[in-house]
C-alpha cells in the first residue's frame, strides 16, 4: 500500500464509510442517493489506493477489513468538528451563548450610553458574561489580536483596514453649558464665545495634540482656553454647572444634569456639525453568526436612541 494524505480524494472515504457500515455497494449507493456504478467506481479506486484487501467478497455483498473500518470511524471523526462548525454557523442562537463579550468603547460613548447598551446586549446574550471597557492605549493590538470583540468609537479615529467599521449613528452637534449662561442665553457667535473656557474629555489612544475644535479655533486666529481636560464625565459635569465653561458635545451630554443646557454651535464647517458613532470588529470575522448577532444587537440600540 503506498498512499500519501494529499493525494487521496476524501470524497471516495464518504464511499469507504458507507459500504462498511451498509456492506454493499448497492445498499451504499441507496444510502448517499448516487448510482451503484460511481460507488462501485469508487470502491475500485480505494481498493488501488489502499489494496485488494480493504474490502473481502462475499456471496452477500462486502466485508470490511479492519483497516476499512479503522479508515471508517477516523472519517467519522474527521467530519465531526467541521459538522460542529457548520451547525454553529446555521443554528447560532444569541440567547445561549454562554462565552464572555468583550467590547471597548470610547469613554464618553461608554459614560453616556453604556447602561442603555449594556441592557440591550444583555437582552440579546441573556447568559453571556460582558467586558464593557474604554478605548485605551493598547485597545487596538488587542483587537488585531482577537481579545476584543468588538469596538464602539467616533468615526474620526484613524483605525487600519483590517477592522470591518460600520456607521451605528451620526450625532448632531451642539454646546453644552449651565442653565441661563449669561453669554449663551444671547447668542452663540465666535465673537462673543471663543475666549470662554472649554471642558473636555480625554481619550486614551487617540494621539493628537488638539482637537479638530481647537484648529478650528486657531484658523479663526482664536486661541482655545482648555481649562479642564479629564477622563471623568461627571468632573465635566462639575466644572459646567459651576462655571461659564462650555462642551463641544452632543445632547446627551446635556440630559445628564438638570442644570445642564444644549446651545446652539457658532459657525462651523458641516464636518465639524455632526459626529458619528461606529462600530467594528476584525474583517476575518464577518458573516459570522456570533458577531452578526452582535452587531445587530449594538445596532439596534443606537437606532432606537
Amino acid at each position: 500500500m503506498k498512499t500519501k494524505l494529499h493525494d487521496l480524494d476524501l470524497n471516495l472515504l464518504k464511499y469507504l464509510e458507507a459500504i462498511v457500515h451498509s456492506g454493499s455497494t448497492a445498499a451504499a449507493a441507496e444510502h448517499l442517493g448516487v448510482s451503484q456504478a460511481s460507488v462501485s467506481r469508487g470502491l475500485a479506486t480505494l481498493r488501488e489506493t489502499f489494496g485488494d484487501e480493504l474490502f473481502i467478497r462475499r456471496a452477500h455483498g462486502v466485508e470490511p477489513s479492519d483497516l476499512a473500518v479503522k479508515l471508517a470511524e477516523a472519517n467519522a471523526e474527521m467530519l465531526r468538528p467541521l459538522s460542529q462548525i457548520i451547525d454553529s454557523y446555521q443554528d447560532f442562537d444569541p440567547k445561549m451563548f454562554e462565552g464572555t463579550i468583550r467590547i471597548a468603547i470610547n469613554i464618553i460613548i461608554l459614560e453616556l450610553h453604556g447602561d442603555g447598551l449594556f441592557s440591550q446586549l444583555r437582552n440579546t446574550f441573556p447568559k453571556a458574561d460582558f467586558e464593557l471597557i474604554y478605548w485605551q492605549e493598547n485597545s487596538l493590538s488587542q483587537v488585531l489580536d482577537g481579545n476584543i470583540d468588538y469596538i464602539v468609537l467616533f468615526a474620526s479615529q484613524n483605525l487600519p483596514q483590517n477592522i470591518y467599521r460600520h456607521t451605528l449613528k451620526e450625532v448632531d452637534l451642539c454646546l453644552v453649558a449651565r442653565k441661563d449662561h449669561p453669554i449663551l442665553s444671547l447668542n452663540s457667535d465666535w465673537e462673543n464665545i471663543h475666549d470662554l473656557p472649554i471642558a473636555k474629555i480625554i481619550v486614551d489612544g487617540v494621539k493628537t495634540k488638539h482637537s479638530k475644535i481647537e484648529e478650528y479655533y486657531a484658523y479663526k486666529g482664536y486661541r482655545a482656553r482648555v481649562s479642564l481636560s479629564t477622563h471623568s464625565v461627571r468632573v465635566i459635569i462639575n466644572k459646567l454647572v459651576n462655571s461659564d465653561a462650555i462642551m463641544f458635545g452632543s445632547q446627551f451630554v446635556s440630559t445628564l444634569d438638570e442644570q445642564l443646557c444644549r446651545y446652539s454651535l457658532p459657525l462651523l464647517p458641516e464636518g465639524l456639525r455632526t459626529s458619528e458613532v461606529c462600530g467594528g470588529y476584525l474583517q476575518s470575522r464577518r458573516g459570522v453568526p456570533f458577531y452578526s448577532a452582535l452587531q445587530q444587537s449594538v445596532q439596534h440600540y443606537f437606532t432606537k436612541i
